[in-house]
């Protein structure tokens, strides 16, 4: 039987709200890919709500569920590495050493052979966002960008966190596909603003795409963990970057108008998940 993707996911674990690594979790199982999720924090709720209850994850916890994972051999066969939110840089530290284990596993594991021949890591800088800022402490912004971002084959930052993790000024298109390509990584950047709608860049050495789509009002949370997780299902299943980013805006898009449809405060990622392999719409994206 063929082996299917194992992806390591490095975020939060909320309980009651649908964003961070549950929401990653749940879209990568849509796309049957399974899944290994190492919580940074442990929330009842997201902050947006208010106080969300529990907290961040102690870093000998942290590391010791790593080490139950690599005792079991499952690194040697991770094909994606995933990252989220960290709310401690130890955590980071921790993270960057596993990926450069996964990197030099042996792509078997007990007679059972990895999906991919390399994994891919995934980078999902979650620092700040525009007008607020950054809401991680710096020093957390610092190690993603020194120690994540430099491991990674994919990033997907926001517009505001392009331009802090480049000290850009992000003044148009233009600008933004130049930030992008200065990274020396492929980019998936959101929250474009574009003639009042709103735009999902795909940006790499070779080329650089641009869906556009409506804004939907009170949006709940969580919408890029939808979007990052669903570009990465649809390149695991051996679409190019045009047809990643098409699918995955149209997805994202579409279960965002369900939740406006239903009233539904969070993304119904459950109820709604055949729009995950099925959206309501299609995009056509334009070349930069």
């Amino acid at each position: 039987m063929k082996p299917m993707p194992l992806a390591l996911i490095l975020s939060s674990l909320v309980a009651a709200s649908r964003v961070g690594g549950g929401v990653s979790e749940r879209v990568l199982n849509a796309a049957n890919i399974d899944t290994m999720l190492v919580p940074t924090v442990l929330y009842g709720r997201q902050p947006g709500w208010g106080e969300p209850g529990g907290g961040p994850v102690e870093q000998d916890m942290f590391e010791s569920v790593l080490s139950g994972i690599s005792d079991q051999g499952l690194l040697d066969i991770t094909d994606i590495v995933l990252t989220g939110y960290f709310a401690d840089v130890g955590q980071i530290f921790d993270t960057a050493a596993v990926i450069d284990v996964v990197r030099k596993g042996r792509r078997t594991n007990k007679g059972v052979k990895a999906f991919a021949p390399e994994p891919i890591v995934v980078v999902d800088p979650i620092m700040g966002d525009a007008p607020g800022g950054l809401y991680v402490p710096p020093a957390i912004a610092a190690g993603i960008k020194d120690q994540l971002i430099t491991r990674a084959d994919l990033i997907t930052p926001n517009a505001f966190e392009l331009g802090h993790i480049t000290g850009r000024q992000l003044t148009d298109l233009a600008s933004m596909v130049r930030a992008a390509q200065s990274t020396g990584c492929p980019a998936l950047v959101s929250s474009l603003p574009r003639h009042g709608q709103i735009g999902v860049m795909y940006v790499d050495s070779q080329e650089a795409w641009l869906v556009t789509h409506d804004r939907i009002p009170n949006a709940p949370k969580g919408t890029g963990d939808i979007l990052t997780a669903a570009f990465i299902a649809a390149i695991t299943g051996g679409a190019g970057p045009k047809p990643a980013l098409e699918h995955a805006v149209a997805a994202t898009v579409s279960v965002v108008q369900r939740a406006h449809e239903w009233q539904a405060p969070e993304l119904p990622i459950v109820a709604a998940a055949a729009l995950l392999r099925e959206p309501l719409m299609t995009f056509e994206a334009e070349a930069l």
